[in-house]
C-alpha cells in the first residue's frame, strides 16, 4: 500500500499533467479551441493556438493562447519546425457548411475537416518517430464530432467527419508496439456544444472542454463528451468492429504472411 507521502507525490503528479506542456491547438480561435486553451493554461501548460483567421490583438486571457501561429489548409508542410517543439498536437479546427451539397461545398468540407487533419497527423507522427525518446509519448489529440456515427443535419460535415474518425482508427489499430511508446493518439467525439455555428447547442463549450481534460487525465483514448446516451454504446461498439476488421485483415496480408514463412 502506498504511504501518505507517495499518495502526495502522485496526486501532486496528476494535478501538473500538463504543467510546462508545450500544446498546440487548430481552430484556437473558435468557441471549443478557446475553452481547450483555458482549461490547459489554468494547468500550467504553454498553449500555441494555430488559426486560419488574422492573428487576435494581444490581450490578457487564459482563453487566449500564449502564442499564435497563422497557418492555411494544403500548407501543413511549413509547420514542421513549430509541430516538432510541440509535446501535444490537438487537430480541432473544422468547418460546417451545414446543408450545403454542391461540389465545391463537398471539396472545401473534406478538405478542411478530414485531408488538412490527416496531412498534420502524418507530419506530427513523423517528427516524432525520428525525435529522440522522451520520458513519456507525445500526444495527438483529433476531434471527430459525433457526426462520425451519427446525423448532424449536415451532409457534408457527416461525410468528412467520418473520413477522419476512420483514419484516425485506422492509424491506432496499426501503431507498432514501439511507435505506441513514442506517440499516443486520441479521438476526442464531441456532442452538440454552443458556438458561432451552433448557437444553440445543448452543453457549453467549458463544460465540454473540462470534460476532455478529466477524461484524458483518466487516461482514456476514446474520450467521449455528449448527452446523448447512444453515443456511449455505440461508438465504443464502433472501434471495436475496425480493429477486429484491421486485425483480420492484416493477419491475412501477403506481407505478413511472407514474414511468418521466413521466421
Amino acid at each position: 500500500m502506498p504511504q501518505a507521502g507517495e499518495m502526495g507525490q502522485q496526486i501532486t503528479t496528476l494535478s501538473n499533467r500538463w504543467a510546462n506542456c508545450r500544446i498546440g491547438i487548430t481552430g484556437a480561435s473558435g468557441s471549443m479551441g478557446k475553452a481547450l486553451t483555458h482549461q490547459l493554461r489554468s494547468q500550467g501548460a504553454v498553449v500555441i493556438g494555430f488559426t486560419h483567421r488574422p492573428i487576435p490583438s494581444s490581450e490578457q486571457s487564459t482563453y487566449t493562447p500564449q502564442e499564435w501561429v497563422h497557418w492555411e489548409c494544403g500548407k501543413e508542410a511549413s509547420l514542421k519546425s513549430i509541430l516538432g517543439s510541440l509535446d501535444v498536437l490537438v487537430l480541432n479546427h473544422g468547418i460546417n457548411l451545414q446543408g450545403r451539397q454542391t461540389n465545391k461545398d463537398i471539396n472545401i468540407s473534406l478538405e478542411v475537416n478530414a485531408l488538412s487533419s490527416w496531412r498534420l497527423m502524418e507530419l506530427f507522427e513523423s517528427l516524432v518517430l525520428k525525435a529522440q525518446p522522451a520520458t513519456r509519448p507525445r500526444e495527438l489529440w483529433v476531434n471527430t464530432s459525433e457526426a462520425e456515427i451519427q446525423p448532424a443535419l449536415s451532409p457534408t460535415y457527416e461525410l468528412s467527419k467520418r473520413l477522419i474518425g476512420q483514419l484516425v482508427s485506422l492509424r491506432w489499430n496499426n501503431l507498432t508496439t514501439d511507435q505506441r511508446k513514442a506517440i499516443r493518439i486520441r479521438k476526442l467525439v464531441l456532442g452538440p456544444f454552443r458556438s458561432e455555428l451552433n448557437p444553440i447547442g445543448l452543453m457549453s463549450a467549458d463544460f465540454v472542454a473540462g470534460q476532455v481534460i478529466r477524461q484524458a487525465n483518466l487516461g482514456l483514448n476514446l474520450i467521449i463528451v455528449t448527452p446523448n446516451p447512444l453515443t456511449y454504446l455505440l461508438m465504443p461498439l464502433t472501434e471495436l468492429g475496425r480493429m477486429i476488421y484491421s486485425q483480420l485483415l492484416r493477419a491475412g496480408s501477403p506481407d505478413n504472411q511472407q514474414q511468418s514463412s521466413a521466421n
